[in-house]
């Protein structure tokens, strides 16, 4: 440590929407606001970085974009280069981040060894020097647990956290879906395992700013129903259905189309909502939260993110969620849905037709997420930060769970 402040990086692999980087901004603004008050170093695609309002006290350090394919293959987003050169000069990046910035937790999102395997020699370099104490993070669902099963083994997951994480943060609570009963990955590391809890996605708005202000200064006042479609890249069916639904009287909607979604769909639904002035089409909002605060009901799909947003501000939500071929999405719905907490609408049964109804229903009150789910995750992180640093810089040392109250 340095001058009594911790160090901590925090890596995102990117490829597919903000998922992992806003939950890893999240994580910042909670450890910034703690007595730890660590430098935060975000290591992140250069276009997601930029796009979140952060706390002081964390800066970026950038990589080129990855795209992963629905074939599983990751390729080049922007660079006309071979995606063995990205991942190379990725890596190469990272390497030489962690090796000046000498953080006392490196904390990486969702993937053990990162995108294509670029945290492999790192991960290495760390353990050998043994200075730094690695935790991986982890949402609630991964996938389906044959899914999770075959890709984990295939990448040989287990032996990176077998031998380079002292930790892992499961940012859910075991009592909606408990990923070491689900899936066989964690046998002989369940004693790395702590849940943290949901992360609140209240705290958001305090950093949201001017941001907030002209973004929902160009409303209409009255009823507002936002729809969200995640990175976009494949929300295109559920915006145009948005746009064909019918809006209750005195309501306004709003389209937030997502950083992928092709340029060609956002002409079309711009197109379709010329005629109807309650309805805008928004291309690119980098923190929606204030958006959903201000809604009276959310319709969207279901990524982990937009789960913890509609259900940390207790909203009226209707979850259209991605069911094939990667069933995450669905899976988290049907939970949240068996606890009375949002309504669901199986992707094959979206229409126009279907969003109408849904938004002429009487919903009555609000539901009480909050009360029924544990969304304690950004004021325990802290304090498992300070177990961690507490402890060796070992994994073996690390092993030790924490009860999480």
């Amino acid at each position: 440590m340095s001058g009594g402040k911790c160090r901590v990086a925090i890596y995102s692999p990117g490829m597919v929407g903000f998922g992992h980087i806003r939950r890893n901004a999240s994580i910042a603004q909670a450890l910034r606001s703690s007595a730890l008050e660590p430098a935060i170093v975000m290591i992140a695609e250069a276009r997601q970085a930029g796009g979140l309002p952060m706390p002081e006290g964390v800066d970026s350090v950038t990589l080129p974009a990855l795209r992963k394919e629905a074939s599983g293959w990751l390729t080049p987003r922007y660079l006309a280069v071979s995606n063995q050169e990205l991942i190379a000069l990725r890596a190469k990046v990272i390497s030489s981040t962690i090796k000046k910035f000498k953080p006392d937790v490196l904390i990486v999102d969702h993937l053990p060894r990162g995108a294509g395997r670029e945290l492999d020699r790192t991960l290495e370099r760390l353990r050998r020097h043994g200075e730094t104490r690695c935790v991986l993070g982890l949402r609630d669902v991964l996938q389906d647990p044959a899914t999770v099963h075959s890709a984990w083994s295939e990448l040989d997951n287990m032996a990176a956290i077998r031998d380079y994480y002292g930790a892992i943060w499961i940012y859910g609570d075991p009592a909606v879906y408990d990923p070491v009963q689900e899936y066989t990955i964690f046998d002989g590391a369940s004693s790395k395992v702590h849940y943290t809890g949901y992360l609140d996605q209240r705290p958001r708005l305090g950093f949201a700013g001017a941001q907030a202000d002209e973004l929902l200064g160009n409303l209409p006042p009255g009823r507002l129903v936002v729809c969200l479609v995640g990175g976009g890249h494949d929300g295109a069916a559920l915006a145009e259905a948005f746009v064909q639904a019918e809006l209750p009287p005195d309501n306004t909607g709003v389209i937030v189309a997502g950083p992928y979604m092709p340029d060609q769909t956002v002409r079309r639904l711009r197109r379709s909502t010329q005629s109807r002035p309650g309805l805008k089409v928004l291309e690119f909002v980098a923190d929606p939260a204030p958006l959903i605060n201000r809604a009276e009901r959310v319709i969207a799909m279901g990524g982990y993110n937009t789960i913890c947003e509609v259900l940390s501000f207790e909203k009226h939500a209707l979850i259209v969620p991605r069911a094939n071929p990667k069933p995450e999405q669905w899976i988290r719905a049907q939970r949240m849905q068996q606890l009375g907490l949002i309504d669901v609408l199986h992707p094959d049964q979206l229409s126009p037709r279907a969003l109408t109804a849904w938004l002429a229903r009487e919903l009555g009150p609000p539901p009480p997420s909050r009360s029924r789910v544990d969304f304690g995750g950004l004021n325990r992180i802290p304090d498992l930060l300070a177990e961690l640093l507490d402890a060796s810089p070992s994994p073996v040392a690390q092993a030790v769970p924490v009860a999480v109250g």
